[in-house]
């Protein structure tokens, strides 16, 4: 193991390595610094209790990270403990014995705040707080973490998948008061979460030496990739749901034989209209491809006119740039500026002024009108890519209007891309329809026949 002069500019400097490695300091014997592949990195102390001796194996203690304690720090805790050593302590020990006590709850609450919070996207802890708090800390946020095995996680994965019905959130706010939980992609996350907090805590020397990971060996359910691309035909039927809800309104969804049926207004009374913001905001989604909350989000300074597109400081793939076209510039245009968001909720122009939330009342009306219910927002994002995908557009220029981190991702929309084949196959036909003397026969089909066909 190398040996060096532990000090804040050669920390800085020591690379990820390929496999765990130890820097010995080379003033004060058994303080090391610890550096993992997976870019964890830890002071440690390493010692043999007792009398001491080649006879006695070592034990290492985990003083804590470089991100809260420095060098110095360090250094002077593991003085502070090879004095105790000396005297008959044994750290290890008393500090496997406290973890042994540690809940599953307690070490939750630590990977969110020392690791989740400070070092992920607010939208990712926040995913990992809501499946902890529903999912995960009430089926065994008592258990003691060292004691939790694979077969409890399994049979909690499994659990998670059947879906259930229980009662709303006490703080929830425009939700059913009966509410389904659950099921085989939210069991994956929870599966996903229970890894990631027990690797992170072992890593760190806060459970005892030799601790399982309880979700490793635990196979997730089977996730099909959803694709749903909306036809042209559906795109008009959409436009025109659009248009209706900003202008006449589009109709309740109402139960004839309920008990308040006779109180109802009269049939083409029973109306409801909907902001312009909020119907630009389903526009734009599909026109740009954007995600939800990069709309929902954007502020009037992220829109550059001029150049025709969206600067984005901050976007699930970090801060990127979307390209926009004459007709989203034109939706832009005509959106009255309310406040600093491009779609101004309820406080726009107020000192605490907030994005909108959402925009899921509008859209399942609009999809009961468009006669395109189950579809997504996040399908807008889809039909964009297969528009483009559909007029011969390369999936690198696909992938960099979407804002694709990975090339793979944009892959799922090579399929779609089918029009050089058709022309290449439409050639080979011809020659051989001669041959075969069909050409008389032969039918070709319009963009508008595929779609009825399809």
């Amino acid at each position: 193991m190398p040996v060096i002069k532990i000090a804040r500019r050669t920390v800085a400097a020591i690379e990820i390595p390929k496999k765990p490695v130890v820097y010995y300091d080379d003033s004060l014997k058994g303080f090391g610094f610890l550096v993992r592949p997976s870019g964890s990195r830890s002071w440690i102390l390493e010692y043999r209790p007792g009398a001491g001796g080649r006879g006695i194996a070592k034990k290492r203690v985990v003083l804590g990270n470089p991100e809260a304690v420095t060098p110095e720090q360090a250094r002077a805790m593991a003085k502070d403990m090879l004095a105790k050593v000396r005297l008959g302590a044994d750290p290890a020990a008393e500090r496997a014995e406290a973890r042994a006590a540690d809940t599953v709850a307690e070490i939750a609450g630590e990977w969110l705040s020392r690791h989740v919070e400070p070092k992920r996207k607010a939208a990712t802890a926040k995913l990992y707080h809501g499946v902890l708090n529903t999912h995960i800390l009430p089926a065994i946020g008592s258990r003691k973490a060292v004691t939790l095995t694979r077969s409890d996680v399994a049979k909690l994965h499994s659990a998670i998948a059947r879906k259930s019905t229980g009662p709303k959130k006490p703080d929830a706010k425009r939700t059913a008061a009966k509410k389904t939980r659950g099921g085989p992609i939210i069991a994956n996350r929870a599966l996903a979460v229970i890894k990631a907090m027990f690797s992170w805590t072992i890593d760190l020397g806060l459970l005892p030496d030799g601790t399982p990971n309880p979700a490793s060996g635990v196979e997730a359910f089977q996730e099909k990739g959803r694709e749903r691309f909306l036809s042209s035909v559906e795109m008009q039927q959409l436009g025109n749901a659009l248009r209706m809800a900003e202008t006449e309104g589009l109709p309740w969804q109402v139960k004839l034989d309920g008990p308040a049926a006779k109180h109802l207004p009269a049939a083409e009374k029973r109306k409801i209209h909907f902001d312009v913001h909020s119907v630009a905001a389903i526009r734009l989604l599909l026109l740009t491809g954007a995600r939800v909350r990069e709309i929902l989000d954007l502020e009037w300074q992220h829109v550059d006119f001029e150049r025709g597109m969206l600067r984005l400081p901050d976007s699930k793939t970090g801060a990127k740039v979307i390209v926009l076209g004459a007709a989203a510039l034109t939706v832009l245009d005509g959106l009255p500026r309310a406040g600093r968001y491009v779609i101004a909720s309820s406080s726009a122009g107020t000192v605490n002024e907030k994005p909108r939330a959402d925009i899921n009342r509008l859209w399942r009306a609009v999809c009961r009108e468009a006669e395109i219910e189950g579809t997504r927002l996040h399908d807008l994002r889809h039909s964009n890519a297969a528009v483009g995908a559909g007029a011969g557009l390369s999936l690198h220029q696909i992938g960099g209007l979407l804002g694709h981190s990975q090339a793979t991702t944009t892959k799922r929309y090579a399929h779609l891309a089918v029009d050089p084949q058709r022309r290449a196959a439409d050639m080979i036909g011809a020659e051989i329809s001669v041959a075969l003397g069909l050409e008389s026969n032969v039918v070709k089909l319009d963009n508008a026949q595929r779609g009825k066909r399809a």
